[in-house]
């Protein structure tokens, strides 16, 4: 079983529009979503989101308190000291607690790294210290490369805290597909690339040239081409399903492009299509904990 998950970083003022439409389609679809969330920006429009948002449809997890780097990032800039890790991790998950009246479980910190956290065993201790049940971290291909290809969730053992769960972002993040960052000429792509089917030949224009790109990660996770050796030499071949999928989106990024959210309609009638499994993240976390996917 393939379970997917719609999340969204939900970062900026302007987000609190988009989730409305945003809304709109998951109620419409009846699929859930987990929704990241700034505790700044939580905090300006507290009864907004509450009123939006509290629904057994939905996760509330955390996107950090104001959006502060947890390690250092070749493209967002330096981490934090210590002390501010550390203030951004409880201040953003005492913000979901206290809007939402439900325990926050799950973390995205900003920006996101291409190994997430491992080796991170400072950051790693607060995250846990913080009470975080996952982080989603990461949410980048190889060397920071677009996309992030498709990894299994693992735990933070090797680490030391094997209660602590990784569950990895799939894909191109929306903005970077869509030129939204403005960052200008950089290099986003891996060379000689991972999965060539895709990387388009440029910035997507239309909400179905969007659509077309998260499909591939769709439609590979809902059964992976495994080849085994056999004893005598030969190959076999089956279909495995992938734990789970997740596409890399932003509210703000979304409604700047697509408007009438014609890519979300796309996509969730394609997970319906490929018999995906829809949860949140903490669905996933939990079925993963019991022993299952």
């Amino acid at each position: 079983m393939t379970n997917y998950i719609a999340a969204y970083d939900t970062e900026q003022p302007e987000c609190l529009a988009a989730c409305r439409k945003i809304v709109e389609v998951h109620r419409r679809h009846e699929m859930p979503a987990t929704f990241f969330i700034v505790g700044k920006v939580l905090e300006a429009d507290a009864a907004a989101y509450r009123r939006l948002l509290d629904d057994p449809l939905f996760e509330i997890a955390s996107h950090s308190w104001s959006h502060g780097m947890l390690l250092e990032h070749p493209f967002c800039g330096p981490g934090l000291p210590l002390g501010a890790v550390a203030e951004e991790l409880t201040r953003g998950r005492d913000a979901v607690e206290k809007v939402f009246e439900r325990p926050c479980v799950g973390l995205r910190p900003a920006c996101c790294f291409d190994e997430g956290l491992r080796g991170a065993a400072e950051v790693l201790e607060l995250v846990h210290a913080a009470g975080f049940q996952y982080v989603s971290s990461l949410a980048w291909g190889p060397d920071y490369t677009m996309p992030a290809l498709l990894r299994r969730p693992f735990t933070y053992a090797h680490d030391g805290f094997p209660d602590l769960w990784e569950l990895p972002a799939h894909g191109w993040q929306d903005n970077l597909l869509k030129d939204n960052n403005r960052w200008g000429p950089r290099r986003l792509t891996l060379w000689p690339p991972s999965m060539p089917e895709a990387i388009p030949p440029g910035f997507v224009k239309t909400p179905r040239e969007e659509f077309d790109v998260h499909d591939v990660f769709l439609s590979r996770a809902g059964g992976m081409l495994l080849q085994a050796r056999l004893p005598d030499g030969g190959q076999a071949e089956a279909w495995h399903p992938w734990p789970h999928v997740s596409l890399i989106w932003h509210p703000w990024s979304l409604d700047r492009f697509d408007p009438e959210m014609e890519m979300l309609e796309l996509v969730f009638g394609r997970v319906r299509e490929l018999g995906l499994t829809p949860t949140t993240f903490a669905g996933l976390r939990q079925r993963l904990a019991g022993g299952g996917a």
